[in-house]
C-alpha cells in the first residue's frame, strides 16, 4: 500500500480502462482500446489499466504516447500478466486486495471493456462500492453494447425483482465508439467536477 501511494501520489485525474488480456493485437477491441487511451489522454487524463497484455496493453499504448501519464498496476500471476512495455508509471502487486484499491482510489472513472472474470470482478466490485455509498459520482462505462447486452439484461431482471433500485444504476453508461465513449466520459466528468465546485463554493 505506502509503495502504490508514493509511487502514485503526483497522478493527476484518471481513467481506469479494463478488458481481457487475451484479446489479440489485431482484434478490432484492440484497436479501439488504442484509440480510447490516446483520447483520454489528449483530453487530459492519465490512463491506469492493470498493466498486462490484450486491452490492457492497447489502452497505455494509447497513451504512452499522448500527454497524459500511461499507468500500469501489475499483479503477479503465472500466466497471462507480463507487464506490457507502454508504462510510464509501473507497480506491480502480490495481491488483488491492494491494487483493486488503488484502482478505485486514484481513478475518476472506469471503462469497461470485453473481458473476462477479471473484467467482471472489478466491474462487479465498483457496482456494490457505488450501491453502498463507499464511492460516489464514479461512471462506469461499459464498452460494447452488443457483448454487455446479456449482463444488461439480466440487471433489468434484478431491477424488476426489486434486488437493486433503478436509481443505483445511474452512473452506468454504454457506448459503441470510441467517440462516444470520450464523449460520455468528458461530459459526465466534467459535470461531476462543476457540481463539487458549486457545493465547494456554496
Amino acid at each position: 500500500f505506502v509503495e502504490a501511494f508514493d509511487t502514485l501520489a503526483t497522478l493527476g485525474p484518471a481513467v481506469a480502462v479494463f478488458g481481457s488480456a487475451r484479446t489479440e493485437r489485431d482484434d478490432p477491441e484492440y484497436l479501439n482500446a488504442v484509440q480510447l487511451g490516446a483520447k483520454m489522454a489528449a483530453a487530459g487524463f492519465a490512463v491506469i489499466t492493470g498493466g498486462g497484455p490484450g486491452i490492457m496493453e492497447a489502452a497505455n499504448k494509447g497513451a504512452y504516447f499522448g500527454k497524459s501519464p500511461s499507468v500500469g498496476l501489475n499483479i503477479q500471476l503465472p500466466l497471462e500478466q507480463g507487464a506490457n512495455p507502454y508504462q510510464d508509471i509501473s507497480q506491480t502487486f502480490q495481491h488483488f486486495f491492494a491494487r483493486k484499491y488503488m484502482f478505485v482510489r486514484f481513478a475518476s472513472a472506469y471503462v469497461v471493456m470485453p473481458g473476462g472474470f477479471g473484467t467482471l470482478d472489478e466491474l462487479m466490485e465498483a457496482l456494490t462500492l457505488i450501491q453502498t455509498g463507499k464511492v460516489k459520482d464514479f461512471p462506469i462505462l461499459l464498452y460494447g453494447r452488443e457483448y454487455w447486452a446479456p449482463m444488461l439484461a439480466q440487471i433489468e431482471s434484478m431491477v424488476a425483482e426489486g434486488t437493486i433500485g433503478r436509481e443505483e444504476l445511474k452512473f452506468v453508461f454504454v457506448a459503441d465508439s470510441v467517440d462516444e465513449a470520450t464523449t460520455l466520459l468528458q461530459d459526465r466528468l466534467v459535470a461531476m467536477w462543476q457540481e463539487a465546485k458549486g457545493s465547494t463554493d456554496a
